[in-house]
């Protein structure tokens, strides 16, 4: 029997599942008047700070993160999707600076998929949350009219040690950790025009845990730190240079992209999530080179499963990157942070 192709059941794999984040603002905007944060002073990180987790003290020594995410396939073999899932609820966590504990699976299924293919998915996602050193402790399944799949994933890390958004300093290097273009390759693949090589290598960047990348920057003086996923390397860059309440510089010739994504851009495979993030971002983003429109297009191209963006010192960039890639890791220094109010430059 022919194989289901995951992603053509998905109405928008390949774009960003995320809300328009104008829209999410106006959304949480009820919430954050109902729970002012004098009230609850053991959450240390909530939604009057928004930032990849919510973190909340138990004791002194002791903190739990909190955090959740789901999506439709965005490639076709279920253990594949399955682990990229699980890879990129954990990295929530990772981004927080904290230890996942375990994880409860969040599964919307269609009737007559057939039970083989979810079982792979869940054994996908199982193995990557063992291999994180978590177990999954429950689930809950509803069905609908596409596949849906993530994790709501518990975490700890020491109160005062959590990595947050804010917290960048002018004179950091700003460092990421895996290479861009997941959304451009999906797309590809959704509208089945990708070469699998090209899919081979962003299923391996996406299965790719952020464990050593987060437990190896620990050695090293971190300012402030997230995960870059569908609001882009634009989007989740402003995040964190508006709550540092600094600029960042951005060198375009510095990022490293997966094998086919330039070309799929060129070529219009964009996804829709893309003119989303592009309509809400662009106006922090200023422009000191001339890049072609493919190029910048990538810029807000939604990920999933992304890297890790790092502020630190200087010295600080060399020796994480130089450890990392001894490790046989991805890292490479992409910028730096400088006096400003939330703004990015983009470089030559």
């Amino acid at each position: 029997m022919e194989k289901v192709k995951l992603t053509a059941l998905a109405s928008c794999a390949g774009c960003a599942a995320k809300l328009d984040p104008g829209e999410l603002a106006r959304v949480l905007r009820p919430l954050n008047d109902l729970f002012n944060p004098v009230d609850y002073p053991a959450l240390i990180i909530g939604l009057n700070l928004p930032d990849d987790a919510a973190v909340y003290r138990l004791n002194e020594e002791q903190a739990i993160i909190s955090t959740v995410d789901f999506f439709p396939p965005v490639v076709d073999d279920p253990y594949a999707y399955g682990a990229i899932a699980a890879a990129n609820a954990l990295s929530d966590v990772y981004a927080m600076g904290g230890t996942p504990l375990f994880a409860i699976n969040l599964v919307a299924y269609p009737d007559g998929l057939g039970i083989e293919t979810l079982t792979e998915i869940l054994r996908g996602g199982g193995e990557k949350v063992r291999e994180s050193g978590a177990v999954i402790a429950g689930g809950h399944t509803i069905t609908d009219k596409e596949p849906k799949y993530g994790m709501a994933v518990t975490g700890i890390v020491k109160p005062g040690e959590a990595y947050t958004k804010g917290g960048a300093l002018a004179g950091d290097a700003l460092v990421l950790t895996k290479p861009l273009g997941t959304g451009a390759i999906t797309t590809a693949l959704k509208q089945q025009i990708a070469d699998p090589i090209h899919v081979d290598g962003a299923v391996a960047s996406m299965m790719r845990l952020n464990q050593a990348a987060a437990e190896t920057v620990r050695r090293y003086r971190v300012h402030a730190m997230t995960d870059i996923t569908g609001y882009g390397l634009i989007g989740h860059g402003h995040e964190m240079a508006h709550l540092s309440l600094v600029d960042f510089e951005i060198s375009f010739s510095a990022l490293h992209w997966l094998p086919g994504a330039l070309d799929y851009a060129e070529r219009g495979i964009i996804p829709g999530g893309k003119g989303r993030n592009q309509a809400y971002y662009r106006e922090w983003v200023h422009m000191q080179t001339t890049l072609r429109p493919h190029e910048e297009d990538l810029l807000y191209d939604p990920q999933t499963s992304g890297g890790l963006l790092i502020a630190l010192p200087p010295d600080d960039a060399s020796g994480y990157v130089a450890e990392m890639v001894a490790q046989g890791e991805i890292a490479f220094i992409i910028g730096r942070v400088i006096p400003g109010t939330g703004n990015l430059h983009i470089n030559a």
